[in-house]
C-alpha cells in the first residue's frame, strides 16, 4: 500500500482516537466544557436523568469508540464514529450551538474517511497474505 495512505491513515487514527478517548473521559471531569450545557433543552428535557448522568453515558461510549480506533479494529470504531458525530451534531443544531455542529460533522467526514482507509488497508493486508508463497518447514 502507498506509504501516504498509510501515513495518511496513521495520523488519523490518532487524532480522531485520541478526540474520542480524552472527550470521553472528559464527561466525566468537565475540564474542557460544561458538557451538559451542550444537551440541547428539548433533548435533556426528554431524558429520563439529568443531563449530566446523560454526559457520563456519552462518556463511556465516547472512550469505548477511541479504544477500538486506537487499538482494536479502527475501521469499526471510525464508522461509530463518523455516526455518533453526526447525531452529535444534530443535537447541537436543536441546541443553536452552529458553528460546534459544523465542526462535529466535518470530524464526522474525517472518521468516515478513516474508516474507509481502514477497510482499504485491512483488505490490501488481507490479500497480501493469502496471496504470498508458502514456505514448507524442512
Amino acid at each position: 500500500m502507498d506509504s501516504h495512505i498509510v501515513t495518511a491513515r496513521g495520523a488519523l487514527r490518532i487524532a480522531i482516537g485520541l478526540m474520542a478517548t480524552l472527550a470521553g473521559l472528559d464527561k466525566f471531569v468537565n475540564l474542557l466544557a460544561d458538557w451538559p450545557s451542550y444537551v440541547a433543552p428539548a433533548a435533556a428535557h426528554l431524558l429520563p436523568f439529568s443531563a449530566q448522568i446523560f454526559m457520563y453515558i456519552v462518556g463511556i461510549i465516547e472512550f469505548g469508540v477511541g479504544i477500538t480506533i486506537l487499538f482494536v479494529r479502527p475501521s469499526l470504531g471510525a464508522f461509530v464514529a463518523s455516526a455518533w458525530l453526526l447525531l452529535v451534531a444534530a443535537n447541537l443544531v436543536i441546541g443553536g450551538h452552529f458553528d460546534i455542529a459544523v465542526r462535529d460533522i466535518v470530524l464526522a467526514v474525517a472518521s468516515f474517511a478513516l474508516a474507509q482507509l481502514s477497510t482499504v488497508e485491512a483488505t490490501a493486508t488481507s490479500t497480501a497474505i493469502a496471496t504470498s508463497p508458502r514456505t514448507a518447514a524442512a
